[in-house]
């Protein structure tokens, strides 16, 4: 019995330990918003803005690599033309980048 009382930890010392766990966990917190949803929140912005300014010429790839120019615009598809007058509708969410635009050229 006396054996356990000796292993017993110390009252009043556990304070100490509770602030630097805390400030720990807020450390990494900052550390995964910086590294991990700062920039992908950026990115989300981007490809928001992206998708917005597509207008009627511009030369786009989709997400499956298919290339074709825009032929007409909804609000949330887009009409491609990919060659030989063949049109395609998709999402507009299924663009992946703008390559050019027609009046870059």
């Amino acid at each position: 019995m006396y054996n356990l009382l000796a292993m017993a930890p110390a009252e009043g010392g556990g304070g100490g330990s509770m602030i630097s766990t805390l400030i720990m966990f807020g450390a990494i917190f900052a550390i995964f918003y910086f590294m991990i949803i700062r920039p992908q929140q950026k990115r989300a912005k981007e490809r928001e803005r992206m998708l917005s300014e597509i207008k009627k010429g511009d030369k786009v790839v989709m997400n499956s690599g298919l290339h074709g120019v825009v032929a007409g615009i909804d609000e949330k598809t887009c009409l491609i033309d990919v060659g030989n007058n063949i049109k395609m509708k998709f999402d507009r969410s299924a663009i992946g980048s703008i390559a050019t635009s027609k009046e870059e050229k």
